[in-house]
């Protein structure tokens, strides 16, 4: 077996490289659209941060690979995470050998670097015994997830919605709302800052939103929501085998009263469905957060990310949430700020959080 780096690669390598790892991926049932190659490019591109993406091969075919990229700022301090600015991430191996390999590899640069936090972000926990739990402690307590099944029938899937989320999705429905395709997020980004600043968060650059686009073309598209001409809602949403994940959303004020939100999610599945698509994921969401409650409304059971850390010696596990005491007073200051001015401080804050 032997590790190559898809980050030393170019030309014609590297655009077999990414083929067969792609090709690994979307074959491994535990596979995700976050290990995708792509995502190197992305990281690199949008947030300038240095990648280490590793794949296994054994007689010439490919057998694991490690999505990996080091986040590091002045902020929030230095981390390996498998993978940044994605839900879910870790090696994916087809067995217990080139998960090791994986695994050590990683130990290995983060030796080397100094770095004193390695994360992977496992949808799918690995098998017992693939990773010792004395050694990559889990943070289980935090993160959830969303996910269930959708069928090709628009009926099953609306009474699926729990009665008063139903009368939601509906209210928008007759106020005459419209949803259309967007191939330019230019909409969904003004939307989703208005919306973010309204939370608290910072908002990423829209340069992201165009690299993510550019990186994987039809894989990716943009739902908006009408109010006659006015856009009031917009989500960017990942297509993996049978999934749909919208991922980044958002709506202005105005989208509260006229039920934006409920129709934007419904008008997602609508049309995911139609497409052939039977599994919708919600993402991922904080306990105790506004955006759980309303997924749960949505009849969406969660279920916890175990997410695992290898820590140096004196380092402990990051706490960068909303939901953590010591930023509470920047969230607050955060919400005041003018747009304009929180669109151009935000995105250099952003790239850390990872």
């Amino acid at each position: 077996m032997r590790l190559r780096a898809l980050d030393d690669a170019s030309g014609p390598e590297a655009a077999a490289m990414e083929a067969a790892w792609d090709g690994f991926v979307l074959a491994h049932p535990q596979g995700t659209f976050f290990h995708r190659a792509a995502w190197r490019r992305v990281i690199t591109r949008a947030f300038g941060h240095t990648t280490h993406y590793i794949m296994a091969e054994r007689d010439g075919a490919v057998v694991g690979v490690l999505p990996l990229a080091r986040v590091r700022t002045m902020l929030f301090g230095d981390a390996l995470i498998s993978v940044p600015f994605c839900v879910n991430g870790g090696p994916l191996a087809a067995d217990a050998e080139a998960f090791a390999a994986l695994v050590a590899h990683a130990e290995g640069v983060m030796r080397q670097a100094g770095v004193p936090v390695l994360e992977f972000r496992f949808l799918h926990p690995p098998p017992e015994g693939w990773l010792d739990p004395a050694d990559w402690p889990a943070k289980s307590d935090l993160y959830v997830i969303f996910r269930r099944p959708i069928s090709g029938d628009d009926d099953a899937n609306m009474k699926a919605i729990p009665r008063k989320q139903r009368a939601m999705v509906r209210k928008g429905i007759g106020l005459g709302l419209a949803s259309e395709i967007d191939r330019d997020p230019a909409r969904l980004h003004g939307i989703y800052a208005e919306s973010v600043r309204n939370l608290g968060t910072p908002v990423f650059s829209k340069r992201y939103f165009d690299t993510l686009m550019e990186e994987f073309g039809d894989d990716i598209d943009i739902v908006t929501i009408l109010d006659g001409p006015v856009p009031i809602a917009s989500v960017m949403n990942f297509y993996f085998r049978d999934e749909v994940l919208p991922y980044y959303g958002g709506g202005i004020r105005a989208a509260r009263d006229r039920y934006g939100n409920d129709f934007m999610y419904w008008e997602v599945m609508r049309r995911a469905a139609a497409r052939g698509f039977r599994l919708f994921d919600f993402g991922r969401s904080k306990t105790g957060t506004g955006a759980f409650s309303f997924k749960k409304n949505w009849g969406f059971e969660p279920a916890p990310l175990a997410y695992r850390f290898r820590l140096a010696p004196g380092a402990s596990i990051p706490d960068i949430n909303p939901l953590n005491p010591k930023y509470r007073l920047f969230i607050a200051a955060w919400k005041r700020l003018p747009i304009p001015l929180a669109n151009m401080i935000g995105p250099h804050i952003v790239r850390g959080l990872g």
